[in-house]
């Protein structure tokens, strides 16, 4: 029996296998095929042969039921004793290609928890009025660009998930200097209840530590400290040893890349013989220009007239952030200064460049390029930029655009077909100018609550004071991965 699970798509045992419990199919869930067949046949439950779990297909979740828990259990158990007293029957070799023997158990109380429990009834609930995970942060002098990003950290809904559940393992030889450990202590802060504002010296000495260009009490960018505390975060995280096989452009399985790397699809075409050459490179966000720039910007979409695009409402001449999403995709035509050796006509030739989404992260950062820095200029754009609760990245997909040139693509209408879709949680905005300015950043606490935090004082705000705020940073989850 354990021989025969595979995939019966791509003939993998690994992958997550599932069986649908309609009929006899086994898929494997992280190429999607188990999806697939759900999505085809409308088999909406199948089984996790690895642990037991039935997950649903509507519900995009699993189910958690106590009679099956109790039945995946036993059936658990006899599978450790096939392996454990009959080796002739199962060999390792099998039951570790399929997973069995994989000893995994939920979690239960122990007696001391419950005796706990007991002594202590009463429940932290979660309202709508509720201010848990709110809270301020003192400025230790210019260090608002630093507040703002962890306003933003802490409440971006998996990495907060994965925190309060305790997953971080220190693998550092000394832990006081993991920034990873800093963060989970601060996620724990942010958590507790405590409504006195936070003094963040430790993380301040660490980000000076080991991220050297930002030490000193000059004020800093805060897109600067982002990509700088992502890259510290990912070298300090200890990635799965098969890392190689992570589904990210970046081939690490650390918390810090599954959730904020993406992959980014560059095809040069030949003007010649329109041979493609194309690279994938990860990325953590998107750096997008914005008009007034000395950069020539894209005309404005059509339907900029009052009409609604992806959610945003257009006002006569306004800027969207889909306009600059449809500028950075848009092909660019490199010219006769920068021609490249095509392969197809093995000389050097003019070609265009297109840029395209090939894989989203699950938190889309975009950094709207307000600070000009050139030998002859240094000034702040101003340029208002209207942005969505809601953004679909659609259309910015590499495979949508190989639809399109097929003559095939539509706008999917499917409901479960949502792995495009985002939800707006933070904004970090920026007032004042190049040389004087002022970091601050709005984030939303629950669905539709959202909170202006500056510094040490946080106060609530409304999605209008959200909407009209300037933008500098746009931070959007993917819909189907948040918890709300």
């Amino acid at each position: 029996q354990a021989k025969s699970c595979i995939c019966h798509m791509c003939g993998a045992h690994l992958n997550r296998l599932h069986s649908c419990l309609y009929c006899v199919f086994f898929g494997c869930f992280t190429k999607k095929h188990i999806h697939e067949h759900a999505k085809t046949k409308r088999h909406n439950l199948a089984i996790d042969l690895l642990y037991g779990g039935i997950y649903c297909f509507m519900c995009q979740d699993y189910i958690y039921d106590k009679d099956m828990e109790q039945i995946a259990k036993e059936e658990q158990r006899k599978a450790w004793k096939l392996q454990a007293f009959t080796p002739t029957v199962v060999s390792h070799y099998q039951c570790t290609m399929t997973g069995i023997g994989e000893k995994y158990s939920t979690w239960e109380p122990t007696k001391r928890e419950l005796e706990l429990l007991r002594h202590n009834p009463k429940r932290r609930k979660i309202t709508t009025n509720c201010t848990i995970g709110l809270r301020g942060l003192i400025n230790l002098g210019n260090t608002c660009f630093m507040n703002c990003i962890v306003q933003a950290l802490t409440h971006t809904p998996l990495l907060r998930d994965f925190f309060l559940s305790d997953r971080h393992k220190c693998e550092m030889q000394s832990p006081s200097s993991c920034l990873v450990c800093e963060m989970s202590t601060l996620f724990q802060e942010f958590y507790s209840g405590h409504r006195s504002p936070h003094i963040p010296y430790r993380l301040l000495h660490l980000v000076w530590t080991h991220a050297r260009h930002l030490a000193g009490y000059e004020q800093q960018d805060a897109h600067e400290f982002l990509i700088a505390a992502l890259d510290v975060l990912h070298r300090h995280c200890k990635g799965d040893d098969n890392g190689k096989k992570a589904n990210n452009p970046n081939h690490c399985n650390c918390i810090i890349d599954q959730i904020f790397t993406g992959g980014l699809q560059s095809d040069v075409t030949c003007q010649v013989c329109h041979g493609v050459s194309t690279t994938i490179d990860p990325f953590w966000d998107i750096s997008l220009d914005l008009p007034g720039s000395s950069t020539p910007f894209w005309p404005l979409s059509p339907g900029s007239d009052g009409s609604v695009i992806n959610g945003e409402s257009h006002v006569s001449g306004t800027t969207t952030l889909t306009d600059c999403l449809r500028r950075f995709t848009r092909p660019e035509h490199l010219g006769s200064s920068a021609k490249i050796k095509c392969s197809g006509c093995h000389s050097y030739q003019e070609s265009t460049k297109q840029l395209t989404m090939k894989k989203l992260p699950i938190v889309a950062c975009f950094h709207l390029k307000r600070f000009e820095h050139s030998a002859k200029l240094r000034r702040k754009i101003t340029t208002y930029v209207s942005f969505p609760l809601e953004l679909d990245m659609t259309p910015f997909m590499a495979s949508s655009k190989e639809s399109r040139m097929n003559g095939q693509y539509q706008q999917p209408t499917d409901s479960l077909n949502n792995d495009n879709k985002y939800s707006l949680f933070a904004v970090v905005n920026h007032q004042g100018t190049l040389e004087s300015g002022h970091y601050t950043s709005f984030i939303r606490q629950h669905k539709d609550q959202w909170f202006k935090c500056d510094d040490a004082i946080i106060t609530k705000a409304s999605i209008k004071d959200v909407l009209d705020s300037e933008g500098y940073l746009l931070f959007y989850h993917k819909q189907f991965l948040e918890y709300e």
